[in-house]
């Protein structure tokens, strides 16, 4: 219904859009300036609209109001856009970067050159374009597949717009279905949950309601169940037990128990539920296929390993150890003599202990008598960096996993019909590890080959589903040898002290005057407080103190996402202190986040194309905005992403701890508050104190830590994993 003014008249202007002074993809609304074919000066016109470029032609309808700031502006009930047909017009749509690969200077010599014939060339005779200086064949080809896609990824957006839908992940949607996106969504608006990254079921539900699906079809109770489940997958779980499915989706989807019933037989008779019942506290658990396939995976090669004979060359373990010992100089604990023995003579063993026991030593000697024996080793570790410690600390090669198995879009490429090309594969940092990718790792095991997992089982747990390493040690079926002796030079870190006090439930004297110490705690009662304090350390004080970037080599780990010492609030608090706006510096906000060149940033998940995975943290180079690109450097790596890429990556100046597992930091800093208190727990707190190297930091309340410290209940992560394992005993 049109707008109307006060004295009830409808009005309307239509005319040239000169600038985009703002839009929101995630809302559609924006303000325009346009030239209005009736009025001399430009003219403010503020709204809701699907997808708007300078130089297209607007037409607006509402009622005039008076912005005390901004002055006279229509405010639109309805805009409807056209492209271009004025030279003037077609020159700043071209250059209005919605096309890759056209900037204003591109532009204006297309149209001085084809005029308004400049989109039929570029739709039929795109190869005219070379006749401009400056347009080769890759550019050319560049132009015309970007030009062809903007139509697309435009027509997704009028769509997801007219159901009142953000149309920030057009671009995803396009890529992701391609030309048939806007059929394939109509037919079933749900599966945008399950293949488009940032959309979740009640976007999806809030789509399928204006397309007229009904509330209490089953359709809708079949993606409100898978729903809950992938939920539940994200904290951990690798299904639910049946009353609590039935719970949960009563919850969400709000119809009857029994259309929830319905759907779950329905699912189940499809096999897109499995229904689980291995043991009497796990009757009727309700998985996920792909997890429950991981699992069977999981234990069938573990369940043959724990029964197979050793395939090592014939070593006597006693002169293997002392000629090691004489070529390190180092002398073994009792321990990590027992370790080296079970890992030579059994297929599989889980070596676990926390900071300061002789991991790392451990494995160095076990590698040098293996590597003296022309045994082939592979080593690797979930994450990047804890891959490169892993290098840095053996002196071989290490890789990640998703590196090691040849990851790509939809698996890897090391499966057991490719399987690695090792004897003895090596496993760090393996409480990181969760049920989908352990399955792959152990696919990708050679029938003959040993297996040595190493981790600490006191960290947090894995960020996706299942309890891998905990599952292991407590089903009694795998041997294990537990390090415990911290050794006296590791025993003179507090670092190193603190973090055993945590794990055995103390608190021990937090106060340190001595300066020369690595462990800190700064007692702020105040979150702002604790707030300006943590800013000033980390820009100011620890990098005069210690001679450091304090982008590079300090990293702030959090409890939570949310408050005011949440990764959140201290990442813009942090970017404006350490990296501040420029004169002339390009910026880009996409997907709520502003970036600048010089950022600290993490990905937030896997990107197989880009070899780039969940946890790697890297900067920004640089910010073209004609091509639309953010070149990302990684420790040695430089990739390029899209601006409609940027939904992967976000700032990390503040990490939260979870997103920290498996990398080592320099310096930590840390705010522990009662205001953090729902995610306080004792594994938590140990997990951030053992990622700092040299200096951690503590900023807060005292009383916030020992409740931290004091809290040892993990909240129960469903699986059957275990109650296989020892099935097969």
């Amino acid at each position: 219904m049109p707008g109307k003014t006060s004295n009830g008249v409808s009005e309307s202007v239509q005319g040239l859009v000169e600038r985009v002074t703002y839009h929101n993809e995630e809302t559609g609304f924006c303000v325009l300036r346009i030239h209005d074919k009736n009025r001399r000066d430009l003219t403010t016109v503020v709204g809701h609209i699907a997808s708007v470029s300078a130089g297209e032609w607007l037409i607006a309808e509402g009622h005039w109001v008076r912005d005390r700031d901004h002055g006279l502006q229509l405010k639109a009930v309805r805009m409807q856009s056209s492209p271009p047909t004025s030279l003037e017009g077609i020159e700043k749509y071209l250059g209005s970067g919605m096309v890759k690969g056209i900037g204003p200077v591109y532009a204006k010599k297309m149209v001085e050159k084809f005029g308004d014939k400049i989109f039929d060339i570029i739709d039929n005779q795109s190869a005219k374009l070379e006749d401009i200086d400056g347009i080769g064949p890759g550019r050319r080809k560049k132009i015309k597949e970007a030009w062809a896609e903007q139509k697309v990824i435009r027509e997704i957006m009028v769509f997801l717009h007219s159901n009142g839908i953000s149309t920030s992940r057009a671009v995803r949607i396009y890529k992701t279905y391609g030309e048939h996106a806007i059929e394939k969504v109509r037919d079933n608006p749900y599966i945008l949950v399950r293949d488009i990254h940032g959309i979740g079921f009640k976007t999806a539900d809030k789509m399928a309601r204006s397309m007229g699906i009904p509330f209490d079809s089953v359709l809708r109770a079949r993606a409100g169940l898978m729903h809950v489940l992938s939920e539940a997958s994200s904290h951990g779980h690798c299904g639910l037990p049946l009353p609590e499915l039935m719970v949960e989706s009563e919850k969400l989807l709000e119809v009857p128990p029994a259309r929830i019933q319905e759907a779950i037989e329905k699912s189940l008779q499809s096999y897109e539920l499995i229904r689980e019942s291995i043991s009497k506290d796990l009757e009727n658990l309700i998985m996920l296929p792909v997890l429950h396939q991981c699992e069977l995976q999981i234990y069938d090669c573990l369940n043959r390993l724990i029964k197979a004979h050793p395939t090592l060359p014939s070593i006597r373990v006693d002169k293997a150890i002392d000629w090691c010992q004489e070529k390190t100089g180092r002398e073994l604990a009792a321990h990590q003599k027992l370790a080296i023995e079970v890992a030579l003579s059994s297929r599989v063993v889980v070596i676990t202990g926390g900071p300061g026991v002789g991991k790392t030593t451990l494995i160095q000697s076990l590698l040098m008598i293996l590597n003296a024996k022309k045994v082939r080793t592979l080593l690797c570790a979930p994450t990047g960096r804890a891959a490169k410690r892993m290098e840095e600390t053996s002196g071989m090669e290490a890789r990640t996993i998703h590196r090691l198995l040849e990851g790509r879009i939809g698996g890897f490429n090391r499966h057991q019909n490719n399987p690695l090309e090792c004897d003895v594969l090596v496993v760090d940092e393996c409480s990181m590890i969760d049920v989908t990718l352990m399955a792959a790792l152990l696919k990708a095991l050679p029938a003959s080959a040993h297996i040595v997992f190493v981790g600490d089982v006191d960290q947090l747990p894995s960020v996706g589903p299942g309890s891998v390493l905990k599952d292991f040690i407590e089903c009694d079926r795998i041997p294990v040898v537990k390090l415990t002796q911290v050794f006296r030079q590791a025993a003179e870190s507090r670092i190193i002290t603190i973090a055993h006090e945590i794990n055995q439930g103390l608190t021990g004297d937090l106060e340190c005057a001595e300066s020369d110490n690595d462990f800190f705690f700064i007692q702020r009662d105040e979150p702002e407080k604790a707030a300006d304090t943590l800013v000033n350390l980390v820009a100011r004080k620890i990098p005069q103190k210690l001679n450091l970037d304090p982008i590079r080599h300090i990293q702030v780990l959090c409890p939570m996402n949310r408050g005011s010492l949440g990764v959140r609030e201290l990442n813009l608090r942090l970017q404006l202190t350490l990296n501040p706006p420029r004169d002339g510096q390009p910026t880009i906000e996409k997907f709520g986040c502003l970036f600048r060149p010089g950022d600290k940033v993490i990905q937030t998940q896997n990107n197989y194309d880009k070899e780039v995975f969940n946890g790697d943290i890297g900067i920004i180079q640089e910010i073209d905005a004609d091509d639309q690109i953010v070149v990302i450097q990684f420790d040695d790596r430089i990739v390029d992403y899209e601006f409609n890429e940027l939904d992967e990556i976000t700032l990390a100046y503040a990490i939260t701890i979870h997103k920290s597992q498996g990398s080592e930091f320099p310096v930590v800093v840390m705010p522990v508050a009662m205001q953090q208190f729902i995610m306080l727990q004792r594994n938590l707190l140990y997990t951030g104190v053992t990622r700092g190297k040299s200096m951690v930091v503590i900023v807060g309340q005292s009383k916030a830590f020992q409740y931290a410290v004091q809290n040892s209940e993990s909240a129960r992560r469903y699986s059957a994993l275990k109650a296989r394992l020892q099935r097969a005993g």
